[in-house]
């Protein structure tokens, strides 16, 4: 491989050396997003890998390309997410030595997921960059060789890989969709599309709130920052390699927004019956998104990941159901008087919607002394019978406003 060159026959040579170390994800069609969407939908599940993310194959791909002097001292990165993981387990598996450099602020979880498949984990800094800049520190005085999380042609090689088991299962595919973080995947599996004949469309993902890449692109400036739910595509600078390749075979970058990556997220668990993380999911959240864009393209989806925090997990589900119309949280002004809350229920009965909580509130309001205010959590079958609820209970007198999710 040339230094900071990228090429099919790298993709190939990778796949050879990591064949039978990692696992061979299936891939299949989906016939229900596909009737959602408009589009023909594949489905790549990378989130089958052990460590539950495609990250297992770039590291895999740069660690056995190291000398033996090199293996003997040990590799170092900075990661606080799924790289961590694929490098330490096949660090491990190989006799080598490896450290993980962490920022003070990772959760808990992260780092004893690290440390159980073989990782040292040093905790170092506030952010990212700080530990980042520890981990190349320790490089040089320790004399480890540093494994880069995505800005190395030869981890973006080994993440090449997905795309030549995607298509070799799906040859009928004219577009692939891939998040961008800091660009290893994109750049790995755009080098494979345009060698395929003919050539496929690659359209790459990012989390509206970190257009890195998309800035890069498209020569704009965009802010970059914000809590989103694709954290493993959070990246604020795109990697220099990665970046070139970008430019050069990637047909268009889009942004998603927040509720579509939580709808694509609870989809996937719905439908497919998969745990996707967030930037697993940026793919189907792009088509959600655009479905004019994609109508009747034949697209390949890598679910990359399936690290999600369970509790975070159980809010998306939450608030799509909220979104959906299935869960409410209705505000409903009432007299304080005997019977007001009894009367009340009886049109939740009469509608058949169930009620999961409810919270009175007569102190912190804007009403006279004799008024509360309730708020209460139901579940319903669908919107319509929602709706129903709402102007029966209008008609029937009653202020009722709903709660509404972001």
């Amino acid at each position: 491989m040339s230094e900071g060159k990228l090429t099919i026959a790298d993709v190939r040579a990778a796949a050879k050396r990591i064949d039978g170390a990692v696992v061979r994800t299936p891939t299949m069609h989906s016939q229900t997003l596909s009737a959602i969407t408009g589009a023909e939908i594949w489905l790549k599940f990378e989130n089958q890998q052990f460590t539950a993310a495609y990250k297992e194959r770039g590291a895999l791909n740069a660690l056995l390309q190291l000398s033996d002097e090199q293996r003997s001292r040990g590799v170092i990165a900075a990661s606080a997410g799924n790289h961590s993981q694929g490098l330490s387990y096949h660090g491990k598996r190989l006799g080598v030595p490896v450290t993980i450099v962490m920022p003070r602020t990772t959760p808990v979880v992260k780092v004893m997921q690290t440390e159980a498949v073989g990782g040292n984990v040093v905790l170092e800094g506030e952010t990212f960059d700080e530990a980042s800049a520890h981990a190349r520190k320790l490089e040089k005085e320790m004399g480890l060789t540093f494994v880069h999380p995505f800005d190395d042609p030869k981890v973006a090689a080994g993440q090449g890989t997905v795309a030549l088991e995607l298509l070799e299962d799906a040859a009928e595919l004219d577009c692939i969709v891939v998040p961008i973080g800091g660009g290893g995947l994109i750049s790995g599996m755009a080098t494979v599309a345009k060698d395929h004949q003919p050539p496929l469309e690659v359209i790459g993902v990012e989390a509206q709130l970190y257009p890195s890449s998309y800035n890069a692109y498209k020569g704009e400036d965009l802010p970059s920052g914000g809590d989103t739910l694709a954290e493993g595509i959070a990246v604020k600078e795109p990697g220099k390699f990665t970046q070139t390749v970008i430019d050069r075979l990637v047909d268009d970058i889009v942004l998603v927004d927040e509720p579509h990556l939580e709808e694509a997220v609870s989809l996937l668990l719905q439908i497919e019956k998969t745990v996707v993380e967030g930037a697993g999911a940026a793919g189907l959240a792009a088509i959600l998104s655009y479905p004019k864009r994609f109508k009747g393209k034949k697209i390949g989806l890598v679910l990359c990941g399936g690290n999600i925090d369970t509790r975070l997990l159980a809010n998306v589900l939450l608030r799509d159901l909220a979104r959906s119309g299935r869960l409410a949280r209705l505000q409903i002004t009432l007299q304080d008087r005997p019977g007001a809350l009894f009367r009340v229920m009886r049109e939740f009965d009469a509608h058949n919607v169930n009620i999961i909580e409810i919270y009175h509130q007569r102190i912190f309001t804007n009403l006279p002394a004799k008024g509360l205010v309730t708020d209460i959590e139901c579940e319903a079958r669908d919107k319509a019978q929602l709706n129903a609820l709402v102007q029966a209970l209008r008609g029937k007198g009653y202020e009722v406003s709903s709660v509404a999710v972001n």
